[in-house]
């Protein structure tokens, strides 16, 4: 015979992140991001390896990366070695150095890809002319990381963002210097979650 109680209590609810990692995804130690160039250029991965290295430089969000255009990074046909990106999250321009590696990445890869300086510098193979989305990005890091042994659900896109700011953070101890690479306005910021594309 049922129980009268068991028929009146709702059921269990399970939590959104059970048996999920949360908080703040790792940066990338200089061995993966060495690991992750080298697999890329061995598969022959021309987009992607300029996708990974403008992402490492410029410390932008996934949804930044994939908003770039052609005529941000490189203008007159080959990259710039500065850039300053405006960022959709908070409207801030952000200035950033593309490493010589990187230069040539991007170069190789507009070259290739016959990109011109309006068009969207990574675009979708489903919709030509529209960016990549940017759970097509999250997707490919995915691959990056799991190409070198290391677990996807532990890095992510945002592995990416922090990288090159933890290494200057650990050469340096400069954290205000830190803060203005990433873009954030002040020292006590924390980021909190948001439901927009680019938390």
């Amino acid at each position: 015979m049922q129980n009268e109680n068991s028929i009146l209590l709702p059921p269990k609810r399970i939590p959104w992140n059970k048996g999920k990692l949360t908080g703040a995804k790792p940066p990338l130690l200089a061995r993966h991001v060495w690991s992750i160039r080298t697999k890329l250029q061995i598969d022959n991965r021309t987009r992607d390896l300029a996708m990974f290295n403008l992402a490492i430089d410029s410390k932008l969000r996934g949804c930044d990366v994939v908003a770039l255009k052609v005529g941000d990074v490189a203008p007159n046909g080959y990259a710039l070695g500065r850039a300053t990106v405006r960022q959709r999250k908070t409207g801030r321009p952000v200035r950033f150095e593309l490493t010589e590696q990187t230069r040539e990445a991007v170069d190789d890869y507009i070259k290739a890809a016959g990109k011109q300086p309006g068009e969207f510098l990574f675009t979708s193979r489903r919709r030509p002319g529209e960016a990549m989305t940017t759970r097509t990005y999250a997707r490919l890091v995915g691959e990056w990381i799991a190409g070198i042994g290391l677990d996807r659900h532990i890095f992510g896109t945002h592995s990416l963002r922090r990288t090159k700011a933890t290494l200057i953070y650990r050469r340096t101890g400069n954290l205000r210097a830190v803060q203005l690479l990433l873009g954030h306005s002040r020292v006590d910021y924390v980021p909190r979650r948001t439901m927009s594309r680019c938390g």
